[in-house]
C-alpha cells in the first residue's frame, strides 16, 4: 500500500485520504440539509440564522441538499480511482512474487504438485488479495471515520442517550456478524476445497485426453468430476443460504435500533424538544449510518473470505527453496567443462537410496555414457548435475568447482538439455526454438533449425515457424518434438550437453535420423549421456554400468563385450529385441504384399 520505489503511488494514497476526509465530512452534512429543508418547508426556521439569506429559502436548501449529495458521491469516486492503481498495483507485485517463488522451489515440490489445483489456489488467492486491499482501506477506515462523526453529532446535539443506542446497536450488529461469519468460513473451505478438487481432475483428464479415449473411460472421468462438483455444489448452497440467515439477523438487530431511536425523536418532538426536522435527520442518519453498518459485515465477510481464498497461496508462498544459492555464490567458469562425480551418495527419501559412492569423470570435449536397469540411478544423475536437488555426501565438479558454490543460474546457463520427453510450450516453432537463447536472431533460430534438422520441416508448413505446436507439442510427432528439442539446445550453444535417454522413445528409423543431429550437436561439447537404447553409446569416450546405485562396469564398448558381464548381457538382449523386431517388420511387409499369407505371429 505505501511501495518505497514509487513515489507516484504514494501521492495517489494521500490525495485518496484527502478525499476520504471530504467525502465524510460531505455525507455527515447531508442530513442537516434535509432537516433544515424540512424545517423550512414546515414554516419554521428558527435556528437556521447562521446560513446566508439565499440558502434559507426551502428551494435553495433542497438544492444545496442534492448538492451535498453530489459532492459526497464524486469524492467518493475520485477517491476509488485514485487507489484504484495503488491496490492493482499491490494484487501485480503479490502476484508476481508467488509465481516467481513457485519456480524457485525444488523438483520435489513440482513432482508432488497438481497443476490445476496449484493453478485455482493462485487464481482465487489473486481475487482475495484484490478483495482484502479494496475493502480494507477503501471502506474500512472510511466506515470508522463515519462512526466518529455520527457519534459525536448525537452526543452534542440529542444527547448521549441517542450515542449509547446507537452504540449498542453497532456492538451487537458487528458481534453478530463476526460470529456468523466464522461460521460461514468452514463451509467456505470446504466449497474451495471442491473447487480446487474438481478443477484439479478436469484438468489432468484433459492433459491425459488420449489415454481417456485409448481406455474408453469417459464416463468414469465424468463420474469423478461430478462427484466433485456435487460437494461444490452442497457447499455452495449452505454459503448462500447461510447469507440469508445472516442478512435476516442483521436486519432484525438494525432494524430494531432504528425503532428504538425513532420512537425516542417522536416523544421529543411531541414535547416540543426537537422538531420535525429533526426527526427526518435523525432518521435520515441511521439510514446513511446503515451504509457503512452494512459495509463492516459486508467487509468482514469478504476480508474472512479472502484471507481463506488466499491461505493456500500464503502456504505456497511459505514453502521453503529447497536448493538455495549461498551467500558468496560465484558464476561458474566455463573455459573447460569437465565434471567431477566425486563418492556421491544420493537419496530421496531417507529409506531410499539411489545413488552410492558413484565416481566418475566426464573430461572436457569428451563423452562419457550411462547406461543400466530402470531404477539403477540413471536420470538421477542429470537432476542433480543442474541441481535440482542436492547431493547428500560426496561432490560434484565442473572445473573443479563445486556446483555448490556456484550460481545456479550460471550452472544451468553452462548446461544443454534433450530429455527422454520433450514437453513443448503451447505456442509456436518459433517459441519453442527460441527458448534456448530469447535474445537470437531469426537467421540464428532457422541455422539451429537446419542443425537439427528439422528446417526441412518448417518450410513445408504453410504457416512455417509460426506454426502452433499445440498443447505440450502434440501437433508434432515424436521425432519432431525431439528435433525441437535439439535445435534449441543448439541454439543455446552451452559448453556441457546432457542427453537424458533422447531417443528411447522414438522407432528405429527415426532414432537413427536423431542420432546423427545428435551426434553433430555434441561435437567438441562435454558430454553426458544417459542411455537405455545401448546401440546409441558405442561410440562413447566411456561407458559406465549403473546397477543397484553403484557402478558395476566401465570401459569402452568392446572392452565392456570383452569383459563378459552385465553390458553383455544387456548388450544381447537388445541385440536380440532388435533382430526379432526386424523380422516381425519384414514378415508384415510380405504378408501385406501377398507373399506370405498367415494369421499367426511369426516363429
Amino acid at each position: 500500500m505505501w511501495p518505497s520505489d514509487r513515489k507516484d503511488l504514494k501521492r495517489r494514497v494521500i490525495w485518496a485520504a484527502g478525499f476520504l476526509v471530504v467525502a465524510k465530512i460531505s455525507q455527515v452534512v447531508v442530513p442537516y440539509f434535509f432537516k433544515w429543508a424540512t424545517d423550512a418547508l414546515n414554516g419554521n426556521q428558527d435556528g437556521l440564522g447562521f446560513l446566508p439569506a439565499v440558502l434559507i429559502a426551502p428551494v435553495m436548501l433542497v438544492l444545496a441538499y442534492n448538492l451535498a449529495r453530489i459532492i459526497q458521491l464524486g469524492f467518493n469516486q475520485l477517491r476509488d480511482a485514485l487507489f484504484a492503481k495503488v491496490g492493482q498495483h499491490a494484487v501485480h507485485q503479490l502476484a508476481y512474487r508467488t509465481f516467481v517463488h513457485i519456480h524457485r522451489l525444488s523438483l520435489r515440490f513440482h513432482l508432488e504438485r497438481r497443476t490445476g489445483g496449484l493453478s485455482r489456489i493462485i487464481e482465487r488467492g489473486v481475487k482475495g488479495i484484490e478483495s482484502i486491499v479494496r475493502f480494507t482501506i477503501l471502506n474500512t477506515l472510511p466506515t470508522l471515520l463515519e462512526f466518529a462523526l455520527v457519534a459525536a453529532i448525537f452526543g452534542f446535539a440529542y444527547g448521549w442517550s441517542y450515542v449509547a443506542v446507537t452504540a449498542i446497536v453497532v456492538w451487537l450488529y458487528i458481534w453478530f456478524t463476526v460470529r456468523a461469519s466464522d461460521w460461514r468460513i468452514s463451509i467456505r473451505r470446504e466449497m474451495n476445497d471442491s473447487d480446487t478438487e474438481a478443477n484439479t481432475k478436469a484438468i489432468d483428464s484433459l492433459l491425459n485426453y488420449e489415454t481417456v479415449k485409448y481406455f474408453g473411460n469417459e464416463e468414469m472421468e465424468a463420474r469423478r468430476y461430478d462427484h466433485s462438483m456435487e460437494r461444490y455444489e452442497h457447499a455452495a448452497t449452505r454459503i448462500w443460504t447461510s447469507l440469508g440467515w445472516l442478512n435476516i439477523g442483521q436486519g432484525i438487530i438494525f432494524g430494531a435500533g432504528m425503532a428504538i431511536m425513532m420512537v425516542m425523536s417522536a416523544m421529543a418532538v411531541q414535547r416540543g424538544e426537537q422538531t420535525i426536522g429533526d426527526f427526518v435527520f435523525i432518521n435520515a442518519m441511521l439510514m446513511q449510518l446503515s451504509i457503512p453498518l452494512n459495509f463492516i459485515g459486508f467487509v468482514y465477510r469478504e476480508i474472512r473470505q479472502g484471507l481463506t481464498d488466499i491461505e493456500h497461496m500464503f502456504d505456497l508462498l511459505d514453502v521453503e527453496e529447497e536448493v538455495l544459492d549461498k551467500p558468496d555464490a560465484i558464476d561458474l567458469l566455463t573455459s573447460t567443462a569437465a565434471i567431477r562425480f566425486n563418492d556421491v551418495h544420493f537419496r530421496y527419501d531417507e529409506d531410499r537410496p539411489i545413488l552410492k559412492g558413484i565416481s566418475f569423470e566426464v573430461p572436457h570435449g569428451k563423452t562419457v555414457a550411462v547406461v543400466g536397469p530402470s531404477g539403477a540411478g540413471k536420470s538421477t544423475l542429470s537432476r542433480l548435475l543442474f541441481r535440482f536437488y542436492d547431493v547428500q555426501e560426496g561432490a560434484i565438479t565442473i572445473n573443479d568447482q563445486d556446483i555448490r558454490d556456484v550460481t545456479q543460474k550460471s550452472l544451468r546457463s553452462a548446461i544443454g538439455m534433450v530429455p527422454q520427453d520433450t514437453v513443448l510450450f503451447n505456442d509456436t516453432l518459433a517459441y519453442n526454438i527460441h527458448y534456448g537463447r530469447t535474445d537470437a536472431s531469426q537467421e540464428e533460430l532457422m541455422q539451429a533449425a537446419e542443425m537439427a534438422q528439422i528446417g526441412d520441416f518448417i518450410r513445408g508448413l504453410p504457416q512455417g515457424l509460426a506454426t502452433p505446436v499445440g498443447e505440450r507439442g502434440l501437433k508434432l510427432s515424436g521425432g519432431e518434438k525431439q528435433r525441437v528439442a535439439i535445435a534449441r539446445t543448439i541454439l543455446k550453444a552451452p559448453p556441457i550437453l546432457i542427453l537424458d535417454e533422447a531417443t528411447s522413445a522414438l522407432d528405429s528409423a527415426t532414432e537413427q535420423e536423431i542420432q546423427s543431429a545428435l551426434d553433430y550437436v555434441s561435437r567438441g561439447r562435454t558430454t553426458l549421456v544417459i542411455a537405455h537404447r545401448l546401440s546409441t553409446v558405442i561410440s562413447a569416450d566411456e561407458i559406465i554400468v549403473l546397477q543397484d546405485g553403484g557402478i558395476a562396469e566401465r570401459g569402452t564398448h568392446q572392452q565392456l563385450l570383452a569383459h563378459k558381464g552385465l553390458y553383455l548381457d544387456m548388450w544381447n538382449r537388445q541385440r536380440e529385441a532388435r533382430e526379432t523386431e526386424e523380422k516381425l517388420k519384414d514378415f508384415r511387409e510380405h504378408d501385406e504384399l501377398g507373399i506370405i499369407v498367415r494369421k499367426r505371429p511369426f516363429d
